[in-house]
């Protein structure tokens, strides 16, 4: 296996956090401390999660332990999608899209969960 930068899953969490990181500079400055530092915090924290998982790969509850964590930030951060849409912070184009990628993310974290030792 070569480096966490070549798994799919952690290039779409790396992508997807950065495009929330763009996207949330336009929310208004009183949501600084609650949603905009929430969301940028889950979504990086997936990517962080993901490479802390490849780097415990050799142990399999390690390994697991971290990609549920991973998955955990996942899902947080659709929470925090869901309440920058219905604030009116995200068009419902903008929700979709990233809805669609954050789910996509956490099967793939999903199905590393239930499969571990094709990656370990």
């Amino acid at each position: 296996m070569g480096s966490y930068k070549d798994l799919i899953v952690y290039q779409k969490a790396y992508k997807l956090a950065m495009d929330i990181f763009e996207r949330t500079k336009k929310i208004p400055a009183e949501e600084k401390y609650s949603l905009t530092d929430q969301i940028r915090r889950s979504s990086r924290s997936v990517c962080v999660n993901l490479v802390e998982a490849y780097r415990r790969r050799k142990y399999k509850a390690h390994f697991v332990s971290k990609l549920t964590d991973s998955s955990t930030e996942n899902a947080e951060t659709q929470v925090w999608l869901e309440f920058s849409k219905d604030c009116g912070y995200l068009k419902m184009d903008e929700y979709e899209d990233f809805k669609s990628r954050n789910d996509e993310i956490g099967k793939i974290i999903w199905h590393m969960i239930e499969n571990p030792d094709k990656f370990i």
